[in-house]
């Protein structure tokens, strides 16, 4: 998991640093967010775009050319100091992100078995979220005037692809990917379909409009820092539990109890008085542990009923379904706080989670414990790749991180069923 560690730590620091930057140059604020969300333009298009390049050339070579593009990009941005420019380059970057997140989700759940695949997808979200957490810490390291930081950002993308190249592990197979477009799977895993949407309305909520929410409840700049800190810091602390407990009970029933907290978290909320930092500090942590650990929960959820033959095609569409919810989450809750002030924020997350437990109800009653004849658990996996918990950049040679996740797989065969869970 260093690759994506690294990845996420350069992606948590030029978000920030872009920003910090933008408004140094003067950009003003409605053209700083034009190009901040050329970002997320080109993260639809990756999504879409890159299976084709997984069937064509492979995960591995992806990988490097995806990881290669960000190093370039975020050098552009000091080269070229123009908003037009920077953003051809969020958009760039986008697209490639995008692309690493199908190629890393793909291999993942391609040779993950059922009862190990809340676990994985939480270690992998784990590294991702403390990369993120720990990218805007390096924002301090220098001043963002200046051209090291965006050396900085540089050097983590080209060292992620370190550990892959040396890799000795096969890749996954590609050669005769299934189509999985988001209608197919829809119908294949309503709830784990729908729910990447909906957690990605409310990602975008968190990340794109946390910072706005606390300001206008009274908090200070370092006060903000902490509020969004703590969302990671939950996020972080919880995946782990979280897919432990799906993998030894019905999926289904962890979401619908994960996402009933967060709507509860989110109308408790709401009775904090202005300026309460410390209280809406420790919300932070309760929201971003039941938030944030939504999607890799409906992940797995959707794969325990693919083929590995569908992985591939179903991790592009449900990271496009995450993109998408991550566009109409800010403007969502940008409507809201119009209306409702800084409350909208709170009422939003609400809303959205209280929409996952009812869509979560239904699931439970109209497809209680179906078992699923595409996908039992997936043992077929070559010698070298038994175990894929550093999946595509784990693999040289004597990777710690390999040896867990046998013991983990160790650990539950005494305890594995027949056949995955609903999704």
């Amino acid at each position: 998991m260093l690759g994506v560690g690294l990845l996420m730590l350069g992606n948590g620091l030029q978000g920030s640093l872009l920003g910090v930057r933008a408004a140094e140059e003067s950009f003003g604020n409605t053209v700083t967010g034009l190009v901040m969300s050329a970002y997320f333009v080109g993260f639809l298009a990756g999504s879409t775009l890159t299976p084709r390049k997984l069937r064509d050339v492979g995960h591995i070579r992806v990988f490097a050319a995806l990881a290669s593009i960000t190093s370039i990009a975020i050098l552009v941005h000091v080269m070229f100091i123009d908003p037009w420019v920077w953003a051809a380059m969020r958009l760039m970057t986008g697209f490639a992100y995008a692309g690493l997140y199908v190629v890393t989700e793909s291999w993942l759940n391609g040779h993950a078995s059922n009862h190990l695949r809340g676990r994985l997808l939480a270690f992998y979200m784990v590294i991702s979220y403390l990369g993120m957490g720990g990218g805007q810490l390096l924002l301090n390291v220098a001043d963002p005037s200046g051209i090291l930081l965006f050396l900085i950002v540089s050097i983590q993308m080209s060292l992620a692809l370190v550990p892959i190249l040396l890799s000795y592990t096969p890749q996954p197979d590609t050669s005769q990917p299934e189509a999985m477009n988001l209608l197919r799977l829809y119908r294949l895993s309503p709830l784990g379909t729908l729910g990447c949407l909906l957690t990605g309305i409310a990602n975008g909520t968190v990340f794109g409009m946390g910072a706005v929410f606390a300001a206008n409840h009274g908090l200070e700049t370092h006060q903000i820092a902490a509020f969004m800190g703590a969302f990671i810091l939950g996020g972080a602390l919880f995946q782990w539990p979280l897919g432990k407990l799906s993998d030894k009970t019905d999926r289904q029933w962890v979401i619908l109890i994960v996402a009933a907290l967060a709507t509860a978290f989110s109308l408790a909320g709401l009775l904090f008085d202005q300026g309460a930092s410390h209280a809406l500090t420790l919300l932070g942590v309760l929201l971003g542990g039941t938030t944030l650990t939504l999607y890799s929960l409906f992940l797995a959820c959707a794969n325990d009923v693919l083929t590995p033959q569908q992985t591939v095609s179903a991790s592009s569409s449900l990271v496009l379904a995450l993109g998408i919810g991550a566009i109409l989450g800010p403007l969502s809750t940008g409507l809201l706080m119009d209306l409702l002030g800084s409350a909208g924020f709170l009422w939003d997350l609400a809303l959205i989670h209280a929409l996952i437990v009812v869509f979560g109800g239904y699931c439970l009653w109209r497809y209680p414990n179906q078992p699923s004849d595409t996908h039992g658990h997936y043992v077929a996996v070559p010698a070298g790749t038994a175990s894929l918990g550093a999946t595509w950049v784990e693999e040289a040679a004597d990777d710690p991180v390999q040896l867990d996740l046998e013991l983990m797989e160790g650990d539950d065969e005494a305890t594995e069923e027949e056949g995955p869970p609903p999704a």
